[in-house]
């Protein structure tokens, strides 16, 4: 039996009940996959649930579906996992929202530091946020996975540093380090990742000074999408789901 497509919707989604998808589903669902009334498709609404759903209606417009079944409960991740990602250029943003919420993240926060590069504001970084919590979704339902990171409004890196509570809170530099293996298994984790020409002495002295510890990640110097996901996935692996 082929894989029945995945499909984001916002509506509440109950058993039994009928909605009629939004016009960016309902055109892939009819046009591109060329699916019919009958036809099944999973729905997912970041309520922790999978839904099976028959296509009532398949209009050249829009597709109606009926909820028919509760397939699964995704089970939350082990701890809160939060990203502070100083913004980086071109579709590297895009890239590290979406792998890192294949990997389970479950907070991210855009920020802006001395040394980055990318300046965004008003209407244009209302678009740019509403772009990035496109690719969380558009990565959830390729992953697979039913609860929908939360995508924080921009920062300031200081401001973000200084109100951010978590277990445990670390940024990507060689000040302060200690082994991840000396860590106690945390309740919550957060990370912080600077741009590509890397964070300013004045910026990490005030990590530290709000509790930060500093993490590297092997000799190399990587890019700061690779750091990103090096240092989530390694979390996943010592104290999560992997």
């Amino acid at each position: 039996m082929a894989t029945r497509p995945r499909i984001y919707t916002p509506e509440t989604l109950t058993l039994n009940s009928r909605l009629d998808l939004e016009a960016q589903a309902s055109t892939h669902l009819v046009k591109v996959l060329r699916l019919k009334e009958g036809a099944e498709i999973r729905l997912f609404n970041g309520d922790g649930c999978e839904y099976l759903a028959s296509i009532t209606v398949a209009g050249k417009k829009n597709a109606q579906v009926e909820i028919t079944q509760v397939l699964s409960t995704e089970s939350k991740i082990s701890f809160p996992l939060h990203l502070g990602q100083v913004v980086s250029k071109g579709d590297r943003m895009d890239f590290t929202i979406q792998k890192a919420t294949e990997l389970g993240i479950t907070d991210i926060t855009p920020l802006w530091s001395e040394r980055c590069d990318v300046r965004l504001k008003g209407e244009r970084l209302e678009k740019k946020m509403e772009h990035w919590k496109k690719v969380a979704i558009s990565a959830c339902e390729q992953s697979g996975r039913n609860h929908i990171p939360t995508i924080h409004p921009a920062m300031v890196y200081h401001e973000w540093a200084t109100s951010i509570e978590s277990d445990i809170k670390l940024v990507l530099h060689t000040r302060d380090q200690k082994p991840l293996a000396d860590l106690k298994t945390p309740t919550s984790v957060a990370l912080l990742v600077g741009p590509e020409g890397g964070i300013t002495d004045e910026e990490v002295e005030l990590c530290i000074q709000q509790g930060f510890t500093g993490l590297t990640l092997g000799p190399r110097i990587l890019r700061t999408e690779t750091a990103a996901l090096a240092a989530l996935s390694l979390f996943q692996y010592l104290w999560g789901d992997f």
